[in-house]
């Protein structure tokens, strides 16, 4: 025995109707996406501290170890960072070039110069935040 035809046209009604909503759900970017980061964390006033005639290891110290080593321009270190948020396409490049010879630094290229990420603006917001608490200790070297 066969179902009736309006059965039949509200099973498929009820079917193009999912399909529709998941093909509009997926379309509409509600799938997440995470902020994705790449590289050295570049603080500008990390970089501003970046002078000729610093050891590479006080660079180091400062910066991290380079993203990019190339072993065939020793000589040559590159700091990158990439910040990609979410569904966003645009995102957000710091790019710094230290130049040494032997083991101090002769120049330093700042090729994409580094913004206040939002990283330390959250800090700030965050120790202000703590701060106005009542009862907070005052910040160190503060008074």
């Amino acid at each position: 025995m066969n179902p009736p035809r309006n059965v039949i046209a509200t099973h498929r009604s009820l079917l193009l109707a999912l399909l529709a909503g998941a093909v509009l759900t997926v379309g509409s970017g509600c799938v997440y996406r995470p902020n994705i980061q790449q590289g050295n964390l570049l603080r500008i006033e990390d970089v501003d501290q970046v002078t000729v005639g610093m050891t590479r290891s006080q660079v180091r110290y400062l910066l991290g170890t380079p993203m990019v080593s190339d072993p065939f321009q020793p000589d040559r270190w590159d700091y990158i960072y990439t910040l990609h948020r979410g569904h966003e396409r645009k995102f957000d490049r710091s790019y710094f070039v230290v130049y040494s010879e032997g083991d101090h630094v002769a120049k330093v290229d700042k090729v994409d110069a580094p913004d206040l990420s939002d990283i330390d603006k959250m800090r700030a917001r965050q120790a202000a935040k703590k701060a106005a608490e009542p009862g907070a200790a005052p910040p160190p070297g503060g008074s």
